[in-house]
């Protein structure tokens, strides 16, 4: 069923149909772009290219841009507009007697609105004003805008700003990135950081790979899939919840180090730190142990933030915390007797149980020893730790792919990296040991037989390759959503995933369009 339309959509469809009767293309095939609107303001020289007082310029700067306009102010036969390319905005001056005949009244004036695209040629000049703009010599229509941008607006007595509306800029991140130009920038600044991190990896030589999305058997994490089928074999498959056991299979197969960036997919709920739908760098790299990776982790953000600020050091709120190695080490049973003045070490599982209750945290049975353990840690340590440190030395039973430590007994070595209060990443020296790993495996299938959706399956072909013989290695998983948002200052993972997964919008809600100029 056909949607209904505004009264502003009226009119810019009405301006549509008025546009094909004069003869004018409304959706253009393309534009000779020679300059941004950032490089002309920042090029503009009043010595070369004329000034308020100059009587004539050395250098005609002759121009031709393209974006979108955002503002216009009609006066008689000349106007002003401001155009928006991806750089930023530029004033534009149009006058009438500097167009093809008609144009001017017919069009411009009276069938072009804000939010339309638009090709401009001409010359770059300075007005009595002291602001660099272009002088329009030819304007040409590129693509009609049948939505006006949004705008606040009052309904029934109650002001509403879809310019500041989280839901509406989740939903429609197309007219965010328009309305809010330092979206864009939170977006450039993730590409540099995940071109920052590869370059980091390909300098000292470790290889990138791909690795399948759909698994017959998931694993690598402790999450719930996400499960597909697949018709003409005629079997369940899985979307990954990690890459780290297709990764471990490559340096059981001769690589000595590999990395993927990819897209990761766990069916767990929604939050400020949660995308069901999420990025992660997982580098393998053999021969090497967690302590060797703790550096390498330490080294690479520094260097990411060097790269980001010109420093190693990241604003959150009021907050400023350095990223400038070394971190801070400390074994989790320490970090959480700091903060809860409970010794969790050597506690079997009923023990551990009525800790975690007296703190005030809800036990159900089907949560193990190393379950509780992550519970408190998460509760009463994590939120608190604010600047960088290393989280080590994990219960055995929280690690199922993790070699064992090899002077506490119970331990596993593994890390996890937590900064402003979330984890970063999470790492360990690798269980290349074929027994060990299948008995870790079947203790795990014993924990989702009571209850636990998140436990990890048994993967036979994963142990297959391990008895061929695996060296050992150190493992690392970073979460490039939560890096983006610790390196660009943002405070939910939606505002560092261009398309963030929402409920779905009701009926009602999907016919509204916006109102605006």
């Amino acid at each position: 069923m056909a949607r209904e339309f505004t009264e502003q959509e009226e009119v810019r469809r009405a301006a549509l149909d008025r546009l094909h009767e004069e003869g004018v293309r409304p959706y253009g095939y393309g534009w000779d772009v020679t300059h941004h609107a950032e490089e002309v303001l920042a090029s503009y020289d009043d010595a070369k290219h004329g000034a308020e007082d100059a009587a004539e310029p050395v250098e005609r700067f002759e121009v031709s841009l393209a974006g979108r306009i955002m503002s216009r102010r009609i006066m008689g036969k000349a106007s002003f507009l401001h155009l928006q390319d991806e750089s930023g905005q530029i004033q534009v001056y149009v006058r009438r007697d500097d167009l093809p005949e008609g144009f001017y009244n017919t069009v411009f004036k009276k069938l072009l609105d804000i939010g339309d695209i638009i090709g401009v040629t001409g010359f770059a000049f300075r007005t009595r004003m002291g602001e660099v703009s272009v002088h329009a010599e030819r304007v040409e229509l590129l693509a009609k805008a049948l939505r006006p941008l949004p705008v606040e607006k009052e309904t029934d007595g109650k002001v509403f700003n879809e310019i500041t509306d989280k839901e509406f800029r989740y939903r429609q991140r197309y007219v965010d990135l328009i309305v809010h130009p330092d979206v864009r920038s939170v977006f450039k600044q993730r590409a540099t950081i995940i071109s920052g991190m590869r370059r980091f990896l390909d300098e000292r030589g470790y290889i990138e790979v791909e690795t399948p999305v759909l698994q017959p058997v998931y694993g690598g994490a402790a999450a719930r899939p996400f499960k597909t089928h697949h018709n003409a074999l005629g079997m369940p498959l899985f979307l990954r919840i990690a890459d780290e056991l297709y990764l471990k299979r490559l340096i059981v197969g001769g690589f000595d180090g590999v990395y993927e960036i990819s897209k990761d997919f766990r069916n767990e709920g929604l939050s400020r730190y949660h995308n069901p739908e999420f990025t992660m760098m997982e580098l393998y790299v053999a021969y090497r142990d967690y302590g060797w990776m703790m550096s390498l982790v330490e080294e690479m953000v520094e260097t990411l933030a060097i790269a980001l600020h010109g420093k190693p050091e990241v604003t959150s709120g009021e907050r400023t915390i350095s990223l400038a190695r070394p971190w801070r080490r400390l074994p989790l049973f320490d970090a959480i007797a700091e903060k809860t003045g409970r010794d969790l070490r050597g506690l079997e599982r009923d023990a551990l149980a009525s800790v975690a209750t007296e703190l005030g945290l809800e036990v159900d049975g089907a949560m193990g020893s190393g379950k509780i353990i992550d519970e408190v840690f998460g509760e009463f340590v994590e939120p608190h730790l604010i600047d960088p440190v290393f989280i080590t030395d994990y219960p055995v039973e929280l690690s199922p792919l993790a070699k064992r430590h090899r002077t506490k007994e119970g331990l596993v070595e593994r890390f996890e990296a937590i900064v402003n209060g979330k984890e970063l990443c999470n790492a360990f020296s690798e269980l290349n040991d074929p027994i060990d790993q299948r008995s870790r495996f079947e203790d795990q299938v014993a924990l989702g037989r009571r209850g636990d959706s998140e436990a990890m399956q048994l993967d036979e072909d994963y142990l297959r390759a391990l008895e061929y013989g695996m060296p050992p290695a150190a493992g690392l998983g970073v979460g490039i959503d939560r890096l983006t948002m610790l390196l660009t200052g943002q405070d939910s993972i939606r505002d560092v995933i261009l398309f963030p997964l929402l409920k779905p919008e009701a009926a009602s809600e999907q016919e509204q369009a916006p109102d605006g100029p």
